[in-house]
This record gives C-alpha cells, sequence and structure tokens, in this order.
C-alpha cells in the first residue's frame, strides 16, 4: 500500500511520554507479537488494542516511544492496523524502529489539536499534510525518500530483497 494518500481515518488520542513499555509491556515479551499487541497501550487506553481498527491514526503528544529500544513496540502498533504514528516529537531509537518495520511517523508541531475520534486524511507528497474533516491543515515535518520508500515497502527487510532481486536480475543480463 503506497502511502501518498491515506483516506479519511479515526484518531486514537494518547499523551505525552509515552514509552515503548506502555506499547510492548514486558510481561508480554516471551510471547509472541499477536499477545504483546493485545496489550499493547492498555494502561493508558484500555480499550485500544481491541477498538483499533486497521487504517486508524495513532495521535501522541512530544516525546512518542521514549524508553528502551524494544522494535516490539512499533511492530505492536503495525500488528494492530495503526496506518500511521502523528506526534510533535519521537524517541531516536523508535523513530528508526519503526521506519525500519514500514510504520509511518508523521512529526507534526500541532498533533495534539487534533481530537479523539475525528477523522483525518493523510496526504504524504511533498510535505506531509494532516486535513481534519473541517479542512483544517495541519503541516507535518518532511519526511526523506528512503524513509518513505521503507513504509511503502513494508520495512526494511523488504527494501534489501528487492534490492537483492534487483541485482540479480541487473547480473544475469
Amino acid at each position: 500500500m503506497t502511502h501518498h494518500s491515506l483516506a479519511f481515518r479515526k484518531v486514537w488520542r494518547v499523551g505525552a511520554n509515552i514509552d515503548t513499555d506502555a506499547l510492548a509491556p514486558g510481561a508480554y515479551m516471551k510471547h509472541g507479537i499477536e499477545v504483546i499487541a493485545a496489550h499493547c497501550l492498555e494502561v493508558h487506553r484500555p480499550d485500544f488494542a481491541a477498538g483499533v481498527t486497521s487504517g486508524d491514526v495513532l495521535v501522541a503528544g512530544p516525546n512518542f516511544g521514549i524508553g528502551s529500544s524494544r522494535e516490539q513496540a512499533a511492530d505492536a502498533l503495525k500488528k494492530l492496523g495503526i496506518a500511521a504514528v502523528i506526534a510533535p516529537s519521537y524517541s531516536g531509537l523508535f523513530f528508526r524502529n519503526a521506519f525500519n518495520l514500514g510504520l509511518l511517523l508523521l512529526t507534526c508541531p500541532d498533533a495534539e489539536t487534533l481530537q479523539e475520534n475525528e477523522a483525518v486524511q493523510i496526504d504524504c507528497e511533498g510535505t506531509p499534510q494532516v486535513k481534519n474533516a473541517k479542512s483544517q491543515i495541519l503541516t507535518c515535518h518532511a519526511v526523506p525518500s528512503f524513509l518513505m520508500d521503507m513504509v511503502n515497502a513494508g520495512g526494511l527487510v523488504n527494501v534489501l530483497k528487492q534490492r537483492m532481486a534487483d541485482k540479480a536480475l541487473s547480473t544475469t543480463d
């Protein structure tokens, strides 16, 4: 799925300083990603994992994804079908893990103006923008093309597989 434009999606809101332990609780780390995802954000939003539907958007306050570097934090959001996370800032490790797994993160200084259950449309053509149903537009920081390529491919592993396949084809010509 290419993320140039995402149709109107439902917003789920969480606050600032959401850590990776809230996204992928330590007590469930010995289980597979399905179990981890079922407990994603339960300390902040007990209704989240059961209520989120594929294509929904998570909107957070600053410092999203702080804490340990567990990549299951981003993977749990992907497993639940989150189309994008929109926040003013992210932990560097979480940011990289998310894109490596193909999860779109948009850095938007005004993210917290988006409301719970609000419908938003995301346009990633050029400078990413988030538009709500009232046609208010929030401008986000540009996402480098190599990171958008990872999102569109479904993660870094898929990008590398494609490169290997392309290289194999070019050497047989």
